[in-house]
């Protein structure tokens, strides 16, 4: 039976490609590697690794070991940040996850508007998607997440901030005469760039195109802010959320409204046991602003 010891020690090594790098790593001398290595080989009754023209080499046996292994440490980790982040607890700290197409702007406008009036204030910020939400807040690693997901879980409350809807993102020169709005029979006959991800925005998209809809859609991503960059450089057209079209605007790239209007709600996360700080409901406050005036 392996202990948590020779888990650390064999996910190092394994990471690493020798035993040197993971006592670095681990901050431990080379032969207590090599003595903790050896005595997990000892418990499990196979080899980890051998000797390869002068190369530290994975076994086969140790290769479907570290599928387990890198799941647990995983865990592991997840679990010593958590403890960090109780022992932080939240006074002069706000730790925020938010969906990438809405850390391309309306974050970073939101932050850096709350930073004018709170600059003692520390602020995390990470980009998840949605499936990585729950998880982030049940760990502690965030305080509040904004999604266009409204969660369905009995833990999770949410605000509303706001709402949005689907537009069709391309480039002046592909569509110089577009109107003010676009039916999804003109995007039809362009190539278009699709979402192959889950959650309320891609759901929303294939509602929205149908079968009724053919689309020549031979290139799909997962976020809304590669389909952008797709269009940018020229691949086709992309139906994203008007945040992150906001946010590619310039002078080669415009968006416009679908004519089958396609809205969806923007929504600031938390559990539900813990009611929100001082700070976190002034951030909330801040950042419903922001979307307003980034909106208008």
């Amino acid at each position: 039976m392996l202990k948590h010891r020779h888990i650390e020690v064999f996910h190092a090594v394994y990471q690493s490609g020798s035993v040197s790098a993971a006592a670095r790593a681990l901050n431990v001398s080379q032969p207590s590697v090599s003595k903790v290595l050896r005595h997990a080989e000892s418990r499990i009754g196979f080899t980890l690794f051998r000797i390869v023209k002068g190369r530290l080499v994975p076994t086969d046996e140790a290769h479907i070991l570290f599928r387990e292994v890198r799941e647990l440490q995983t865990r592991l980790d997840s679990l010593q940040q958590t403890t960090i982040n109780l022992r932080r607890g939240s006074e002069g700290r706000l730790s925020l996850a938010v969906l990438p197409s809405l850390g391309l702007d309306v974050a970073p406008a939101a932050v850096s508007r709350f930073r004018a009036k709170n600059r003692d204030v520390s602020i995390d910020i990470q980009t998840l998607h949605n499936d990585d939400i729950l998880r982030s807040l049940y760990e502690r690693e965030c305080d509040l997440a904004v999604s266009y997901d409204l969660p369905r879980h009995p833990r999770l409350a949410h605000i509303q901030l706001a709402s949005g809807e689907l537009v069709l993102l391309f480039r002046k020169e592909d569509w110089p005469d577009a109107p003010e709005r676009v039916s999804l029979e003109m995007v039809a006959e362009r190539d278009v760039i699709s979402l192959s991800s889950t959650g309320t925005l891609a759901n929303l998209f294939n509602e929205e195109m149908g079968e009724e809809t053919p689309v020549r859609a031979q290139v799909s991503v997962q976020t809304y802010y590669v389909a952008a960059a797709l269009v940018r450089r020229g691949a086709g057209v992309a139906i994203v959320d008007e945040f992150t079209a906001r946010a590619c605007l310039s002078d080669g790239m415009d968006f416009r409204p679908l004519v089958e209007k396609a809205a969806f709600g923007v929504y600031a996360i938390h559990l539900e046991d813990r009611p929100l700080s001082r700070l976190q409901s002034e951030f909330i406050r801040t950042l419903r602003e922001t979307i307003a005036e980034i909106s208008a």
